[in-house]
């Protein structure tokens, strides 16, 4: 009986595993959908995002970096429940288009909801990050928090987060440092190794900023920003020594 009840923890914590520690990313892109499925309705309370940390640290650094730009195009990928959107319209107001994409129908499904609240330049699709559906630079900025370490091909998704960007034009990404960063083997997980994909895929001026717990957030750009758009890279210490280097 005792190999039986061993047998049955190692199934468990295989299971736990694959499921809730990397939320299904070595089961396949459409376990990572079916999954996020099953939690939309709770997402968000999961969350427990706070409004104020979100516009501190995402919300007014976009609206900054883009605040030169007369009509910004800003994509959202992997947006959810539309997290980001709600950060940056506010911000943002009705001068610019921001567009958020997910492969859950239900995320996307709860976004549309809040849609309305949100103006009539916010927008969010149904879409894969791996193949995005949109003409090469199409965006001057685009964001993609908490969800590259759970891509089956990060190089594939930052290669098109790439080509759609502008040249010129500034990315917003998480990466995933906490201590449960090493249980993501071959994924865009841990210090250094998401900056060197990003250098990789094409970006430039990549500096990182330390930001929750879990996270680290990296600003990049395609080709050399200019005006106030540079600015976002020289805030903090570590990130004016990044710049004078």
């Amino acid at each position: 009986m005792i190999w039986v009840l061993v047998v049955l923890l190692a199934v468990a914590a295989v299971s736990y595993y694959l499921l809730i520690v990397t939320e299904g990313t070595y089961l396949g892109t459409r376990v990572v959908v079916l999954l996020y499925d099953w939690v939309a309705q709770k997402y968000d309370g999961m969350k427990k995002l706070r409004p104020v940390y979100e516009s501190f640290f995402l919300g007014i650094p976009l609206a900054e970096a883009l605040r030169e730009v007369p009509s910004p195009r800003i994509l959202d990928v992997a947006t959810g429940t539309g997290r980001l959107p709600r950060t940056l319209y506010p911000e943002l107001g009705d001068r610019g288009l921001i567009v958020g994409v997910d492969r859950s129908e239900k995320m996307i499904a709860l976004a549309e909801k809040e849609r309305a609240s949100l103006g009539p330049g916010v927008f969010f699709l149904r879409a894969d990050a791996q193949n995005l559906c949109f003409a090469d630079a199409s965006f001057d900025a685009l964001t993609c928090l908490e969800a590259l370490e759970f891509m089956t091909q990060p190089r594939q998704v930052l290669r098109e987060m790439y080509r759609v960007l502008k040249p010129g034009g500034v990315a917003l990404v998480s990466n995933r440092v906490g201590l449960d960063a090493r249980f993501f083997p071959g994924r865009a997980a841990g210090r250094g190794r998401l900056e060197d994909l990003l250098r990789e895929a094409g970006f430039e001026h990549i500096t990182t900023r330390r930001w929750q717990v879990h996270y680290d957030l990296i600003w990049a750009s395609k080709g050399t920003p200019e005006g106030v758009v540079a600015s976002v890279f020289c805030l903090g210490d570590d990130a004016r020594k990044d710049c004078a280097e």
